[in-house]
């Protein structure tokens, strides 16, 4: 039997029937007034050094301007000198006031389809912690993989990865999340003690959500957004309309899921390798209460969801339309309030998110994109396939580090097309290379997984450097290699 068996219970333990979510809001380090103040001048100096540094005659004013934006943007994100969210409100106010963009265009982004879609998803999953459901998978979750952590942890993963290319990954995030952090509460292990165990677990769900967030366009707004962009590129370069639907986008993408799920796996674990073997038999639920109507009436609609979704390509209905239906189907009946839902929706991640897809649209725009993608096509021109699939993935994973994945796909897609036409590619393979590539983030802030997970203060940004670089590395080959072997077994290439 393991130390962690035996350890005294916390005073503020609770029963296993007792567990319930984390309702205070959770808070990611602080930083003194002078680390705060050093760190803004720095950002000013990086964007006073670019915005004076000569302009190449290629990089429109407009984009030269957008650089002197992005990098002190993306350090701020990183070094967290002011909130993530108010960083990302200014990003987008800057762009305004150099005339990178209009007003109009500068914010419209925040209202894009596929960031829309993401608020309404992310909505779900409060619903689903409001009425139970939650708590409900927690006693499923502990009842088949008991309280083993690697076989806890693995089917966890597993779980995460594979329910996130059907339900969103943060929405997958939050309730693995919340119904896990009881857990670590009941052993006495808070933010502020975090050890190896709760960090393993903390960011093992948003990194394993993330790994499959690009298994169906149910998975992510970067889907829709990849299969959207693609399909119009082909259309302009070859004329030729291609239809990329839901089935064909899942048997492509999902089989690749099931191995991305166990390398999150082994490269999360063996970097936090928990020294607990078992977590303690009393925090097991023993049972659970008949579902409520509410819980009920939420699933039955989930299900219904589910189905539209499904039968998008019959529909013509956009994944959004569901999902604001399926809200006032929630809400209606009174199962959840909307205020409630909106009081404690993680408005910052999807400010973040917004503001990443509108700094995407000004990298197009603005001609910056172009200049980067004429800076680094010869890196890959004459390379094999290998490294020219890893390179473009790469370049699709840095982006997505610094901003939403979403807008990494719009942002990294208009080069890439481009480049792979150039050099005789498929520009179908590319454009679906990009959602795989763009789920593997090397910061928090590349994604609403992560930066929910950071929001709970159990793990540091470098903490989270020191497993994401590895594991992103690692799942892009995983996903090159899928797309030179798979792809083509499929009659896909």
């Amino acid at each position: 039997m393991s130390n962690t068996a035996t350890q005294t219970p916390n005073p503020d333990y609770r029963t296993p029937d007792e567990l319930v979510v984390e309702e205070h809001e959770p808070q990611g380090p602080t930083q003194s007034p002078q680390a705060i103040i050093i760190k803004l001048l720095i950002a000013v100096g990086l964007g006073a050094l670019i915005f004076l540094l000569p302009r190449p005659d290629n990089l429109p004013v407009e984009g030269h301007r957008l650089a002197a934006i992005l990098v002190p943007v993306v350090f701020l994100w990183v070094s967290e000198a002011i909130p993530i969210g108010i960083t990302a409100l200014l990003a987008t106010a800057l762009m305004i006031v150099l005339k990178v963009e209009k007003s109009s265009a500068a914010w419209a982004p925040y209202a894009n389809q596929a960031v829309m879609f993401v608020m309404m998803i992310i909505m779900f999953g409060v619903v689903l912690n409001e009425v139970g459901l939650a708590k409900r998978l927690l006693f499923w979750i502990l009842r088949f993989a008991g309280t083993n952590v690697k076989r806890l942890s693995f089917f966890i993963a597993f779980s995460s990865t594979i329910l996130s290319s059907i339900f969103h990954d943060a929405t997958i995030t939050i309730i693995m999340l919340f119904a896990i952090l009881p857990l670590f509460k009941a052993m006495g292990i808070t933010p502020n003690k975090s050890n190896n165990l709760s960090k393993f677990f903390v960011i093992l769900i948003p990194l394993a959500a993330s790994a499959g967030g690009f298994g169906t366009l149910l998975g992510g707004g970067r889907c829709a957004l990849a299969v959207d962009i693609t399909q119009k590129y082909l259309l302009e370069a070859t004329g030729v309309a291609v239809k990329i639907g839901f089935l064909k986008y899942a048997i492509i993408e999902f089989p690749i899921c099931i191995l991305t799920a166990i390398a999150t796996w082994a490269i999360v674990y063996a970097v936090f390798r928990p020294k607990e073997v078992e977590l303690p038999a009393s925090v097991k639920i023993e049972s659970m209460p008949k579902m409520s109507t509410a819980e009920i009436g939420v699933s039955v609609i989930f299900v219904a969801a589910f189905v539209l979704w499904f039968a998008g390509d019959l529909t013509g209905w956009h994944v959004s339309v569901v999902a604001a239906l399926a809200l006032a189907g929630f809400c209606t009946p009174g199962w959840v309030s909307f205020k409630t839902i909106c009081d404690k929706f993680p408005w910052e991640s999807w400010i973040v998110f917004g503001s990443g897809v509108s700094l995407g649209a000004a990298m197009l725009t603005s001609g910056l994109g172009k200049y980067l993608a004429e800076a680094f096509i010869p890196l890959l021109q004459g390379q094999s396939t290998f490294v020219t699939y890893f390179g473009m993935g790469f370049f699709g994973s840095v982006l997505s580090s610094m901003m939403s994945n979403s807008a990494a796909v719009a942002l990294s897609l208009p080069i890439t097309l481009p480049m792979a036409e150039m050099m005789n590619m498929s520009i179908e393979a590319v454009g679906l290379l990009s959602p795989m590539s763009t789920s593997f983030i090397m910061l928090v802030i590349g994604c609403p997984p992560t930066i929910i997970a950071y929001s709970t203060g159990y793990f540091s940004q470098m903490e989270f450097i020191k497993v994401a670089v590895p594991w992103c590395l690692l799942l892009l080959t995983i996903c090159v290699l899928g797309a030179m072997l798979y792809w083509p077994m499929i009659g896909f290439s």
